[in-house]
């Protein structure tokens, strides 16, 4: 999905429950065959609750803008 497109970007939100079941499972798929699972995309940057899901998830990394890596190693830490 092209999130800068007009046409498509206010359609999508990564945080629905379908995305996320979709998600979750690739993560636990890859986790028991042993994979690395990382993750770019806007959406960790965007959403600190999102972030904190993934981590929750088992994710192994999170690629984040530049502007938000600060605010959102905040917020993860604060959860831990």
């Amino acid at each position: 999905l092209d999130r800068d497109s007009g046409l498509v970007a206010k359609h999508f939100d990564e945080r629905n429950p379908a995305v996320k079941k979709a998600l979750a499972h690739i993560i636990k798929a890859a986790k028991e065959r042993g994979k690395y699972v990382g993750i770019c995309g806007q959406g960790p940057s965007d959403f600190p609750d999102f972030a904190q899901w993934l981590m929750d998830q088992g994710i192994d990394s999170l690629s984040l803008n530049p502007d938000s890596v600060i605010p959102t190693w905040l917020h993860l830490a604060d959860e831990e």
